[in-house]
């Protein structure tokens, strides 16, 4: 398994090298975010830990700019920013997890294992398909009859948790703790603000819509006459 670490501060990309590299982890290191996107566009990383604070391009910046090439690389976005308006940001743009400064060093394996385990469970997973709508874990795809629907690491994951459960109705708990693999706020929209972007490419193109929300419990994915 091979990681990026994106971090500008010595001491702490030095501690992470060498607990990662003792985990039987493969590490290299950027410095600047710059040389992050350029290291991820580079190499095919199964992990990229990215500090939010960095020199040239900020963390976010380096997200974006990684998510819109590459949407399979798990993302843990490593930051002192512990306000639930920074985790969901980071979240919205593509973040698999969010772990805040300072964390103990057990946490960020343990989380590491988590992810990667999640990227092998879909690695694995066959092709589900909902009406005239496919999804291709394997091959991290996506089609709706004939088009071919782009999508953001965390909408691939939601997606493929509607399809998997199809015609089961999930509450926004549920969402969350599955898609997220975190705990998080109640009162956060995340999964609002994540399910309409993802409608947006499924549903509003087309004239048959396949996600529906069932008014105070969730969410359902199935083909309705």
């Amino acid at each position: 398994m091979r990681i990026l670490v994106v971090e500008d501060e010595i001491k702490s990309a030095q501690y992470l090298n060498q607990g990662l590299k003792e985990s039987g982890y493969i590490v290299d290191n950027a410095a600047t975010g710059r040389d992050g996107i350029y290291l991820a566009s580079q190499y095919d990383y199964d992990l990229i830990m990215l500090d939010v604070n960095l020199p040239e391009v900020d963390g976010w910046g380096v997200l974006e700019e990684i998510r819109y090439n590459n949407t399979k690389t798990k993302i843990m976005m490593l930051t002192a920013r512990g306000r639930l308006a920074d985790k969901v940001k980071g979240l919205d743009l593509g973040a698999d997890d969010y772990l805040v400064k300072p964390f103990e060093f057990p946490e960020l394996l343990a989380r590491t294992r988590t992810l990667l385990r999640r990227g092998d469970r879909l690695a694995a997973s066959d092709k589900l398909k909902v009406a005239e709508l496919e999804l291709d874990p394997g091959r991290h795809r996506a089609y709706r009859g004939d088009t071919k629907i782009n999508l953001t690491s965390k909408e691939f994951a939601l997606l493929h948790l509607l399809m998997r459960r199809a015609g089961e109705v999930l509450s926004r708990t549920q969402i969350i703790s599955l898609v997220w693999d975190m705990n998080f706020d109640c009162d956060t929209n995340v999964v609002e603000v994540s399910m309409r972007r993802l409608r947006a490419k499924i549903d509003d193109p087309f004239e048959k819509k396949l996600i529906h929300t069932i008014r105070g419990v969730g969410y359902v994915i199935e083909e309705r006459d």
